[in-house]
C-alpha cells in the first residue's frame, strides 16, 4: 500500500504528516511525502521561473524535517519529492505515477467568495484523484 501525502509547509503541515505517518504505520504502508512548487507569477501573468532551478533550497530541507519526523513516528519506508507545476495537477499525476492507494491532504478551510473564485487545491484532488482520497482538517485555533 502507498499512500502520498502532499504538504504546502503551512502551519498545518507537521499535523498531516503526523496523521499520514500514523496510518502509514497502522497499515505498513510507504509513505510518500510531496511538496508542488507552484511557478512564482510576475506581472504579466507570465511566470517568473521554471524548472528544477527554481526550486527553492529551503523546501527540501523543511520536506527532510518532516520526513525524519515520519521516520521518528515509525513510519517506514519514506520517500519525499519536489515538483513545479499546478499543485492539484501534480499531486494527482504524483498519485498516479506512484499508484498510490490513498492521499492524505490537508484542508485549510477555504468558504465563501474565495472558495467560488478560487477553488482548492484540496477540492480539485477531491474531484479528480482516482484513488481514495482524505480530507483532514487543520485544527481550529483562537
Amino acid at each position: 500500500m502507498t499512500i502520498l501525502c502532499p504538504l504546502d509547509f503551512s502551519a498545518a503541515s507537521a499535523g498531516l504528516v503526523a496523521y499520514a505517518a500514523a496510518l502509514a504505520v497502522a497499515t505498513g504502508a510507504e509513505l510518500r511525502l510531496l511538496h508542488v512548487c507552484e511557478p512564482q507569477l510576475g506581472p504579466t501573468g507570465q511566470p517568473l521561473s521554471s524548472g528544477p532551478a527554481a526550486l527553492p533550497e529551503p523546501c527540501a530541507e523543511q520536506l527532510q524535517r518532516l520526513r525524519a519526523a515520519a521516520e521518528q513516528a515509525g513510519a517506514a519506508p519514506v520517500h519525499t519529492g519536489i515538483v513545479p507545476g499546478e499543485a492539484a495537477l501534480e499531486i494527482v499525476a504524483e498519485a498516479r505515477r506512484q499508484q498510490a492507494d490513498l492521499i492524505v491532504i490537508g484542508a485549510h478551510g477555504c468558504t465563501g467568495l474565495t472558495r467560488f473564485l478560487m477553488g482548492t487545491t484540496a477540492e480539485t484532488v477531491l474531484r479528480t484523484a482516482r484513488c481514495a482520497t482524505l480530507l483532514v482538517r487543520a485544527p481550529l485555533t483562537s
